[in-house]
């Protein structure tokens, strides 16, 4: 897989100079200790650890983790790609699949773009355990609108 690694920061607006960006902390993706790892215009990489932040009252991976972390990966990918061409990118429609509990080790993400076009992205996301076992599958579709600088 191709693409940039993300150590801080969003990625997904690069050489951003106007408007308001929250701190990665203060938000969802840093509360719940996502990390992106490989990001491009294809694919996508991501990880969280398991902790009792993501988990559900009777101790696994909350459905909603699975969903946040999926989403962010695609916004992130797709919002890299456009933004220079004065766009931007945010989820409109999502749909995921549990198919395995994970109640330790880590929530490993990578994603592929299966469609493009000048107003809308489709991802599949799958997520997988420590062990390569899939563990949760998703479908993300992410539009594309100008942005309002």
């Amino acid at each position: 897989m191709s693409g940039e690694s993300r150590s801080s920061g969003p990625v997904g607006m690069p050489g951003r100079s106007k408007g308001y960006v929250l701190a990665e902390a203060d938000v969802l993706d840093g509360t719940l200790g996502f990390e992106v790892l490989e990001v491009g215009e294809e694919s996508v990489r991501g990880r969280v650890p398991v902790t009792d932040r993501i988990k559900q009252v009777y101790g696994l991976v909350h459905g909603g983790a699975y969903a946040a972390l999926a989403e962010m990966l695609a916004s992130e990918a797709t919002v890299r790609a456009v933004w220079e061409d004065g766009s931007i990118a945010f989820g409109t429609a999502h749909e995921v699949k549990f198919l395995r509990q994970i109640t330790e080790g880590t929530v490993h993400a990578e994603g592929r773009r299966i469609h493009r076009s000048r107003q809308m992205w489709v991802w599949d996301v799958d997520m997988t355990d420590d062990h390569g076992r899939l563990c949760a599958s998703s479908r993300v579709t992410i539009a594309v609108r100008p942005r309002r600088d």
